[in-house]
């Protein structure tokens, strides 16, 4: 396995009393996006400046490309973005005003300066706007101007701290396109959200913290399986024999629920190919059915399970 470009190794945060992070490992394979979910204060922005080197950890160690978030601060930082969750560009100068001082402090030429200021706001579509002030673009406008501000220096790894916060649904699309093209080209993302479907569409990986504690990992499809499960809904006519149907159902080793007020039968299966079960043993039956859906679980269920928990309660339960 090649080394990891992020890896964590047990990192403990405390600020006197609190213990914001509690023995946190986790490791990022380069070009993958890392989803990080959790409740307000569950150590997820705590950990993002552990990593990028705003805050020492209390014990337990980082690296970054090989190179130590402590002891290899500055060589960290230039291989690293970051974009808060608030825009942080200067909204008195023009966007393109902004990455040009941004370039220059990074120590570019004045020419490579604007070349890459060019390059980054045709990259976020930000070109018809590029000399108005920061402060008259919108709120995705300034999201958009924040991350390219975080991209001047062509870092290896960029921490989004979510990012989406307070944006309209096409804002919001055109912030996960940009994502989703910054990873195409090789860049690792580490992206705490907390928009459920957010994560579900731009992670490979997902880590859950609860009180500064990991308290499971692993794909978005093994997050589901641990905390949900399938179920088969039969949707019958008002006509339609339902104890009938529960009686076939159970013969072929179901345990359908009934909703008789909206004349439907839950079904819990393992497995999507247990449809067939289903419709065979209504057919055979004689049992008529109006409409069949398989429901999956899905990351609300995983969030709602897991992230509110202690980590002792999941002992165990994680995902490698």
């Amino acid at each position: 396995m090649p080394e990891p470009i992020i890896s964590v190794d047990r990192v403990s945060k405390t600020f006197g009393e609190l213990r914001a992070l509690d023995e946190v490992s986790l490791d990022v394979p380069k070009g993958s996006v890392l989803g990080l979910l959790g409740h307000n204060g569950a150590g997820k922005t705590t950990l993002i400046n552990v990593l990028s080197t705003l805050l020492p950890p209390t014990s337990g160690s980082a690296r970054i490309a090989g190179l130590d978030v402590v002891g290899d601060a500055h060589e960290v930082r230039s291989r690293i973005g970051l974009t808060g969750q608030f825009a942080s560009v200067d909204e008195q100068l023009t966007g393109w005003d902004n990455l040009v001082l941004i370039a220059r402090l990074l120590g570019a030429s004045t020419r490579d300066a604007r070349a890459r200021a060019d390059e980054l706001l045709e990259l976020f579509t930000l070109t018809d706007a590029a000399t108005r002030p920061a402060r008259s673009y919108s709120g995705g406008m300034r999201r958009r101007l924040d991350i390219a501000a975080s991209l001047v220096g062509r870092p290896d790894v960029i921490f989004l701290d979510e990012p989406t916060t307070g944006l309209d649904p096409v804002s919001r699309l055109g912030m996960w396109q940009i994502v989703e093209q910054l990873v195409d080209d090789g860049t690792t993302v580490l992206l705490t959200t907390q928009y459920l479907d957010e994560a579900d569409r731009l992670a490979d990986s997902i880590t859950v913290l609860s009180a500064g504690r990991v308290v499971a990992s692993g794909t978005a499809d093994q997050l589901k399986s641990q905390v949900g499960q399938r179920s088969i809904t039969a949707t019958l006519p008002a006509e339609a024999d339902a104890a009938a149907a529960v009686r076939a159902l159970e013969a072929a080793g179901m345990h359908p629920a009934q909703d008789a007020q909206r004349s439907s039968l839950t079904v819990p299966v393992a497995a999507a190919r247990e449809l067939a079960v289903v419709v065979r043993a209504l057919d055979e039956a004689g049992v008529e059915v109006d409409d069949l859906s398989l429901g999956e679980p899905t990351l609300d269920d995983v969030y709602l399970t897991l992230a509110h928990q202690p980590a002792a309660a999941l002992t165990g339960s994680e995902t490698s």
